[in-house]
């Protein structure tokens, strides 16, 4: 079995790992740094990100602000962020000459639309740093070294070459694991005394069927608010979350959707996905303030004789208002006058408290998130090294750290893969 020995190793060629690797490399000339990727090509999950379009970052540059879309890791995400934000992001690939634009909803995407685009901006960085990229390699062990054995190396690394199915010894002065949810990776941590949060899914769907819901696919409201209810009807502790709403043919999806998944994600996990979801699609609006609105409608003469269910009120859907209207027991030939006060309030309910049944989740379309990794207090976020094994360091994913959809998680990936850089060979 050949060995060979490098300054640095870093596991995982995607995001993370490279803008590490090229970091360390520029900041020491002459250094072998090398990244090891298990997949045929690397950077694979930045290429179908966002469509292949790439949403690379979010045009959020106040840290105290940018953390708030991080349901687990906002807290020791604001020193990194004070000292590598968005802003630096955008500096750093506009010095190489990719130009960024910023789209309605704060998502930022290389000019291009082309994920390639930042892909191979990374990888021509890399290789014009020095930084050594093997692929198709799968860690199959790693060991601590002490000094007294080998004063410059720390890791002994046993890795298979999965072409030719060869093992290779490699010597590490420092190690990085950028390796994102990788089971094989997060046990070889766990063995070198880390402790790993298990891993649920975050960022999807919610499967409700609901004949509330039936042949509405596609509508969406620009403004609802989500909360989970227990199983006894009463409001969980999970924050309630709001935004944009779209109605599915499975369920709801949408901002307001994907935000509740995240912050509910283990609490939805430990219920395996059923639970209760009292929906407001008139947010900001309180029941209190949709009744007050409908009995002022209902007062006014000139609307005594209307159908309710042909006239939508709140700049709902056309559809949507005439379902809930019918739920509510109003039916068509009602006029606004005939509406008993009975009937109101159940409409009032069902714009604004309806409940509804959560019966599973589904993915969000190819970027799948999830929360878990390791423990976030064994961690110095200063240089991202572990608190328990000097010479390793831990960037992205990795970590029990997960963002929002729109370019929050690749934000991570750069802060934390920018700082283990400064920090792998010093």
């Amino acid at each position: 079995m050949t060995s060979s020995f490098w300054n640095t190793i870093i596991l995982g060629g995607g995001p993370a790992g490279f803008f590490a690797a090229i970091r360390a490399a520029e900041q020491n000339p002459g250094a072998r740094v090398l990244i090891l990727e298990k997949a045929r090509r690397p950077l694979g999950k930045l290429l179908i990100s966002g469509g292949g379009r790439c949403n690379l970052t979010h045009a959020c540059f106040e840290p105290a602000q940018l953390v708030h879309n991080y349901p687990r890791g906002a807290a020791a995400l604001r020193g990194p962020f004070s000292r590598f934000q968005p802003a630096d992001t955008v500096r750093w690939f506009e010095t190489r000459g990719i130009q960024l634009k910023t789209e309605e909803d704060g998502r930022m995407f290389p000019l291009t639309d082309n994920a390639l685009t930042i892909a191979t901006c990374l990888e021509e960085a890399a290789q014009q740093a020095g930084v050594a990229l093997w692929t198709q390699v799968t860690a199959l062990a790693v060991e601590s070294v002490s000094a007294a054995e080998a004063p410059t190396t720390r890791f002994r690394l046993t890795v298979q070459k999965n072409e030719s199915g060869l093992e290779e010894t490699l010597l590490a002065g420092s190690l990085l694991f950028a390796t994102g949810s990788d089971a094989n990776s997060q046990a070889l941590l766990a063995g070198l005394g880390h402790t790993i949060e298990p891993h649920v899914p975050s960022l999807f769907t919610f499967n409700i069927p609901d004949p509330r819901l039936e042949g509405l696919a596609g509508l969406s409201v620009p403004q609802a608010q989500l909360r989970l209810l227990e199983a006894d009807g009463t409001k969980s502790e999970i924050t309630p979350q709001t935004g944009p709403l779209l109605i599915t043919h499975w369920g709801l999806s949408g901002p307001a959707t994907l935000r509740l998944s995240a912050w509910g994600a283990r609490w939805l996990h430990e219920k395996q996905y059923r639970a209760g979801l009292l929906v407001n699609w008139l947010h900001p609006l309180t029941p209190e303030k949709v009744l007050e609105t409908l009995q002022n409608y209902k007062n006014t003469p000139a609307n005594n004789r209307k159908k309710p269910g042909a006239h939508p009120l709140f700049e709902l859907s056309a559809r949507l208002w005439k379902r809930l209207t019918e739920t509510a027991g109003i039916s068509e030939t009602q006029n606004w006058a005939d509406v008993s006060n009975l009937e109101m309030r159940r409409l009032t309910e069902e714009l604004s408290a309806g409940r509804y049944q959560i019966n599973g989740k589904g993915q969000f379309k190819d970027e799948f998130v999830t929360c878990g990794g390791v423990r976030l207090d064994e961690v110095e976020f200063k240089t991202m090294q572990s608190k328990l094994v000097p010479g390793l360091f831990l960037a992205g994913e990795v970590l029990d750290i997960d963002g929002l959809t729109g370019g929050f998680n690749f934000q991570n990936a750069w802060t934390s893969g920018w700082l283990a850089g400064g920090a792998l060979l010093s």
